[in-house]
């Protein structure tokens, strides 16, 4: 596969990247349906370099794990075999990440050890925002987990994003319960400060 180049701004091709799961995996609609400047691939051990962190920062808050920190993380997800399903849309452009989504693999022992697929962490730059990169991601992730075998796709949104997702043909189904940890959480081993 060539790179594509503007103005000394390199475009990394996959087969040159660490990947966490198989591209072909994507849904080859969803390709399609992308604007020829942008590439939707899994994530790669590099993606530090090119503002993953930044844009999850749009939904929460994502302090930066230092470079260390981040690949340990890749490391791990990767070394959980078909369970953690990271996807990124970047720009062709700038070598950049524009959105990200992710689906996680859950085994179960009901309805017959089957298997449910969560979606997580779904952002996209604000200043791409309005061109379905959102939907992009969804329809990815969900292809994804229906390709694997799972017999449900779910997710949580805020009230706001509901429409949104109904689009994407989800539906609004039971209720979310958190509790969330209140004492500090000390960081992982893995993390290394930022210098």
């Amino acid at each position: 596969m060539p790179s594509f180049t503007t103005d000394n701004e390199l475009f990394t091709p996959d087969d040159k990247l660490e990947l966490l799961f198989n591209p072909e995996l994507i849904p080859a609609s969803v390709k399609a349906e992308l604007p020829s400047d942008l590439h939707i691939r899994p994530l790669a051990r590099t993606d530090y370099h090119r503002a993953h962190i930044r844009i999850l920062s749009v939904l929460t808050s994502a302090p930066d794990p230092g470079l260390s920190g981040y690949q340990s993380t890749f490391d791990a997800q990767r070394t959980c075999a078909n369970t953690y399903y990271t996807l990124v849309i970047v720009n062709k452009a700038t070598d950049q990440i524009v959105g990200v989504g992710c689906v996680f693999i859950e085994r179960k022992f009901l309805r017959n050890l089957g298997k449910v697929g969560h979606i997580e962490d779904i952002a996209v730059s604000k200043d791409m925002q309005g061109k379905k990169l959102g939907l992009r991601v969804i329809q990815a992730l969900t292809g994804i987990s229906e390709s694997l075998g799972c017999y449900k796709t779910i997710l949580n949104c805020s009230d706001d994003n509901i429409p949104f997702y109904k689009k994407c043909g989800y539906e609004k189904k039971e209720n979310e319960m958190a509790k969330y940890n209140t004492a500090p959480i000390a960081p992982s081993r893995s993390s290394t400060p930022k210098l």
